[in-house]
């Protein structure tokens, strides 16, 4: 009886090594609660901003994410599992597909494809997303959405990234199942999808790498790029935005002065490029401010 009793410990300290630190990153991300003054403060610069009513409207969501240290992130949200039309941000969930057949062998990362996916992201080029979702294939791109792995569209939380129809005028291929959305997203779901790529459990660690090489050097300056740049020039933007009509999106990974952390927003509004150009200033001061004590 006691040997059947120390197997059974031994399994279970076996299973809990055998989780890695980054699926523990993982989870700490999604479970713990908001760091209190930094959702504090996120709330404040909405009001100073005069955006808390489009966000009670919920015509505006956002994440921010402080990763400076991967294993202990602190986050603020503010209708994070709204979902929206996020027009061409999803196109990083086809780059996290062509990573995975590539890491499958099924497509190889030659010079075209890295022109291509480059093209995608940086140009935010719909010739390349409609080239490259064909490639990776759109039930494959679906299903490894959903897939347990990494649940980026997850209906227990009301969706997330998904691609249903090309960027090009041909019809849509299947609109996401809770929302009748072409192209859309969460801005947690985003988070997570740019937390895992930091943290490595994108595909696989190298792979994660090269990819938020890609997103790095965005070419249209504008939303995040065009406040950032006008208040910290030497900021490292790993990014993907989208713009379609009122519809305005944008998300990235932003590294200076040892600090590093995960922003997304999306709004729906004609003004929301300088919602999101003025949000991402106020939101980078946030996270260089002490943090903020909130009494009970």
């Amino acid at each position: 009886m006691k040997r059947n009793i120390i197997y059974a410990v031994l399994f279970l300290l076996y299973l809990v090594c055998a989780i890695p630190a980054a699926a523990q990153q993982e989870i700490a991300l999604l479970s713990r609660d908001c760091d209190p003054g930094l959702q504090k403060g996120l709330e404040y610069c909405l009001t100073s901003l005069k955006l808390d009513t489009a966000a009670a409207r919920k015509s505006l969501s956002i994440a921010l994410v402080d990763i400076t240290n991967p294993a202990t992130p602190r986050h603020a949200y503010i209708n994070p599992n709204e979902m929206m039309y996020a027009a061409s941000l999803p196109k990083i969930a086809i780059l996290l597909g062509a990573f995975e057949r590539i890491a499958e062998g099924g497509m190889t990362l030659n010079a075209e494809t890295q022109n291509k996916l480059d093209r995608m992201i940086r140009n935010s080029s719909n010739r390349a997303a409609t080239e490259m979702l064909n490639r990776v294939g759109k039930s494959y791109l679906a299903d490894l959405l959903q897939s347990p792995r990494y649940r980026l569209y997850d209906k227990e939380k009301n969706g997330g990234l998904w691609v249903g129809k090309e960027y090009s005028k041909n019809r849509v291929w299947k609109r996401d199942p809770l929302h009748n959305l072409s192209h859309g997203a969460t801005a947690l779901q985003v988070a997570r999808f740019y937390y895992m790529l930091q943290t490595g459990q994108l595909v696989s660690p190298e792979l994660s790498r090269k990819m938020k090489t890609i997103l790095a050097d965005p070419a249209i300056e504008h939303k995040f790029v065009k406040g950032l740049k006008a208040v910290h020039p030497d900021s490292r933007i790993y990014r993907k935005s989208g713009t379609w009509r009122q519809y305005h999106s944008d998300s990235a990974i932003i590294e200076h002065d040892d600090r590093r952390y995960i922003a997304v927003a999306l709004a729906k509004s004609p003004n929301g490029g300088k919602w999101l150009r003025d949000l991402i200033v106020a939101m980078d001061d946030l996270i260089f401010k002490p943090v903020v004590t909130v009494i009970n």
